[in-house]
């Protein structure tokens, strides 16, 4: 990679440079006084083309690269099936049947540290989700899920911290598109659970790019799930999809 490749010619230098230095000085050398000492001219740096491979590598610092969620191109969901009744029409305008409810929100932001010259490729991830703007296509839903199951004038934010990835393949290139699992601790409102996604993800370039899936139940929270005499049931079990860009910092 990159880095290595970098590592492995600064380390070259180095060595070749102290070589030169110990063959090429002389066996003693009288001090010099003032008159023998030549002016010093300062150096002149040589002019970096656009694109020189050199100065590609030179740039870089480390293997550890940090990549910023951009939320205009991200979107949290979760997903729920709910089912109306037979008055639901009446008093909500909505046919009785089963549905299938997705709500999302672009409030996505957090950053991922990578690190792919290590067994341990991921060095960091912490991610919130900005549970105000959950939307449906129902906005009487989204007050009431805001009002009195999210709490979001209370807990506005949900967190996810990784704390360990499973299931990496041996190497990972970019451009290539990998499957693993990101463990970690999920809040939402004032429960934080241990969770494992499913995570599909591609690197390219300076840019990050994944999808993320978790089956939960929404007592896990503490919340329940609505149901209505004769209008609205919601399931206990629903899901969280999480899709990201991110981008290098």
């Amino acid at each position: 990679m990159k880095t290595k490749r970098y590592l492995h010619l600064l380390g070259v230098s180095l060595l070749l440079m102290w070589l030169l230095a110990a063959c090429g000085a002389p066996a003693a050398t009288p001090e010099p006084t003032a008159a023998s000492i030549p002016p010093t001219e300062e150096p002149t740096a040589a002019p970096v083309e656009p694109g020189d491979s050199t100065a590609d590598e030179g740039s870089t610092t480390g293997g550890v690269r940090t990549f910023v969620v951009v939320p205009a191109e991200s979107r949290a969901a979760y997903i729920v099936n709910e089912e109306f009744f037979s008055e639901a029409l009446s008093k909500l305008g909505i046919e009785a049947g089963k549905t299938i409810v997705v709500g999302a929100t672009s409030g996505v932001t957090g950053e991922i540290q990578l690190n792919l010259d290590s067994a341990e490729p991921v060095e960091n991830a912490q991610f919130s989700v900005d549970m105000t703007g959950l939307q449906t296509d129902q906005d009487r839903r989204d007050d009431w899920l805001r009002d009195n199951a999210i709490e979001t004038d209370r807990f506005p934010q949900a967190t996810f911290t990784a704390t360990a990835v499973t299931g990496l393949p041996d190497s990972i290139n970019e451009g290539e598109e990998i499957s693993f699992q990101l463990v970690g601790d999920l809040t939402v409102r004032d429960v934080t659970r241990s969770v494992t996604f499913d995570v599909t993800a591609v690197l390219a370039g300076d840019t990050l790019q994944g999808t993320a899936n978790l089956p939960l139940k929404l007592t896990d929270f503490g919340i329940d799930p609505p149901d209505f005499a004769n209008t609205l049931k919601v399931a206990d079990d629903f899901s969280i999809e999480v899709s990201l860009t991110a981008r290098e910092r």
